[in-house]
């Protein structure tokens, strides 16, 4: 970082903050929550190949530089702010996040390509937020050591201080992730006996399984309580999203699977709780809009004034809960089974859980074939590569997974 109290903003004028998946829809809303706020200063934007939206945020900003990982986007980015360079591909994303003026890596994209600039930025001693869940799932082995290593140095000078957690370093944006975060500033890890995820249970929840078979990524894509990315969206519909976020509560709290439940909560007003060995249950609750998670990554640990509207409990009036059935949405078990097998499982579950919401979206497999597209993944795939010995896998045999699962089922025999 660019000084040992940069990442407090009550310290330093303006926050240094790289983006990366600034088009996308996290990265869209972490946009609308730097440009409100003149605490913060956009080095860096990164987006895919969406060069007509880059540019608008780049002409808003004023970055130092913008990344494209298409070079054919290029000639859509038109006219940038004088200063603004333009750079493409993986290695332009790893050099952003691992620029030594940088203090504040957010992290909006999916898939495996932020896995390298994640641990990069952390090798640079910057924070990192995200929402990128391939981070967590297929690489917690590798980021969480980083993030701790940088705790127990920060606490060796600042026991106190909010950078002598993990937490500090890896900041979850995902709503769940981050109630569990603030449930828990101030208090004792050991104090913990159990976290708690709640889920919206998605547009599907009192389905009959039979009429499963027939569901259309239109009706899918209906989400009764979030306006999200398709991707997201759909595995919300599946369960599995929460699978995924399971995986990355062992991960973030160094919990074990044992003591992560799930709740199905269809007003999505608690976000997610902790249950303290007392008895006590402290919850977070907020309105359904992502750009309060995110602002709380970018200000912790101050809180400012934010563009989400609070909650209104009287117009709410009741807030109802339920056990998840796993019988009717496999995919949350199959998850908990991959995240006790170990990272090759999870690997497997989140790269095949990519093929499988593109298949479902294309028309090319029905909406149970999701599940069972991810359990054919993790059976396969996840006791690991021969001549691997059992050994967790580094980021490029992670690559080489991901790229070995969209081929074998991109258009396999999972129907």
């Amino acid at each position: 970082m660019s000084s040992s109290s940069s990442t407090d903003i009550g310290a330093t004028p303006r926050l240094r903050i790289g983006l990366l998946g600034s088009t996308g829809s996290i990265g869209r809303q972490a946009v609308d929550v730097i440009a409100r706020d003149g605490a913060f200063e956009v080095v860096g934007l990164a987006a895919g190949r969406n060069g007509r939206l880059l540019g608008e945020q780049a002409r808003r900003l004023g970055p130092d530089v913008v990344v494209l990982a298409d070079p054919a986007a290029r000639a859509d980015l038109g006219e940038l702010p004088a200063g603004t360079r333009v750079a493409v591909g993986a290695a332009a994303l790893e050099a952003l996040a691992a620029r030594p003026d940088l203090d504040l890596l957010v992290v909006g994209t999916g898939g495996m390509v932020s896995l390298r600039p994640v641990l990069a930025a952390l090798r640079a001693g910057t924070v990192v937020a995200t929402a990128n869940k391939e981070t967590l799932v297929a690489g917690g082995h590798l980021v969480m050591p980083l993030a701790r290593q940088l705790a127990a140095a920060a606490a060796a000078t600042d026991p106190r201080g909010h950078l002598a957690s993990p937490l500090g370093w890896l900041r979850p944006i995902d709503s769940e992730h981050s109630a569990i975060w603030q449930c828990l500033v101030g208090e004792d890890h050991a104090s913990i006996a159990r976290l708690v995820l709640t889920a919206s249970g998605g547009p599907f929840l009192d389905l009959d399984r039979a009429a499963m078979a027939g569901v259309t990524p239109d009706q899918a894509l209906r989400h009764p309580t979030w306006r999200m990315g398709s991707k997201i969206t759909i595995d919300s519909a599946t369960l599995a999203n929460k699978g995924l976020e399971v995986i990355e509560a062992h991960w973030l709290y160094d919990a074990p699977y044992e003591s992560i439940d799930v709740l199905i909560h269809p007003q999505s007003v608690i976000h997610s709780a902790v249950l303290f060995v007392d008895g006590s249950l402290k919850a977070q609750l907020g309105t359904p809009d992502m750009r309060l998670p995110i602002q709380y990554a970018l200000t912790h640990p101050r809180r400012r004034p934010s563009p989400a509207a609070p909650p209104d409990l009287v117009s709410i009036a009741r807030l109802d809960f339920r056990a998840p059935d796993e019988s009717r949405f496999p995919a949350l078990r199959i998850a908990r089974g991959a995240g006790r097998q170990g990272p090759w499982a999870t690997a497997a579950l989140i790269a095949a859980d990519e093929v499988a919401v593109a298949r479902f979206l294309d028309g090319s497999l029905d909406f149970p074939g999701i599940p069972r597209l991810l359990a054919a993944a993790v059976e396969r795939y996840g006791a690991g590569g021969v001549g691997t010995g059992g050994a967790a896998p580094g980021v490029e045999d992670l690559v080489a997974l991901e790229a070995e699962i969209h081929n074998q089922y991109a258009t396999g025999s999972i129907a």
